[in-house]
């Protein structure tokens, strides 16, 4: 069960089509796989047509955008049955193989990654694959821009709690983690960055002058 969500904001704009396809790809993926955002973004749909079919007639109020915003949040969670695309398939249609065979490249300690930003052209942010290592950690750091994940596999924690496959999660420069792969599966997350990450231990943030 996926327990982190994008928020209100942001499924409006991916509703709207108005997000980056990077950005886009994370969101689809976790609405895979959660009922709940799914049934909030049909709401946003049907809501967008309503004011499509209606906008000549329309006067917008200083309080539409709370009060849309207020009704999607009051939209219960529905148990809908699982869409029979599987998950993986998504970036196996993107990356032609499965996650695990990728030509993962080390990067420090127990984290290894694959820029695939190349795959979106066009696009400011880069895009990357990472991966931990089965009851790993990643180097204790901070984020100079925004950092959008999604759970592909596995899971890890950190001082927000513990984040499952599909859990969705949004990082800016005022957070600082240093996540742990948890259970006995190798953690894989899909990110967009704005920016490159900013390491803060001791000893690493030496090779901040490095990272791209």
């Amino acid at each position: 069960m996926t327990r982190h969500h994008p928020d209100s904001l942001t499924l409006m704009e991916y509703s709207a089509g108005n997000l980056s396809e990077p950005h886009a790809l994370c969101i689809r993926l976790h609405l895979d796989k959660c009922s709940h955002c799914r049934s909030r973004v049909d709401t946003l749909d049907s809501l967008g047509a309503v004011m499509m079919e209606q906008q000549p007639k329309v006067s917008v109020s200083e309080t539409m955008f709370d009060d849309i915003l207020a009704k999607i949040d009051s939209v219960p969670a529905l148990e809908q049955p699982t869409k029979a695309v599987p998950k993986i398939s998504l970036l196996q249609k993107l990356l032609g193989e499965d996650i695990n065979n990728l030509p993962w490249k080390r990067q420090l300690g127990d984290v290894s990654v694959l820029d695939i930003t190349e795959k979106f052209p066009g696009q400011k942010e880069q895009v990357v694959l990472q991966k931990l290592v089965a009851g790993g950690k990643a180097p204790a750091h901070t984020h100079r821009g925004t950092e959008t994940t999604v759970v592909l596999q596995g899971a890890f924690s950190d001082q927000k709690g513990v984040f499952n496959q599909w859990d969705f999660v949004v990082l800016t420069d005022q957070d600082e983690h240093k996540p742990v792969a948890v259970g006995c599966e190798d953690c894989i997350t899909l990110s967009v960055l704005s920016a490159p990450v900013k390491l803060t231990g001791t000893f690493t943030r030496m090779l901040n002058p490095f990272i791209r």
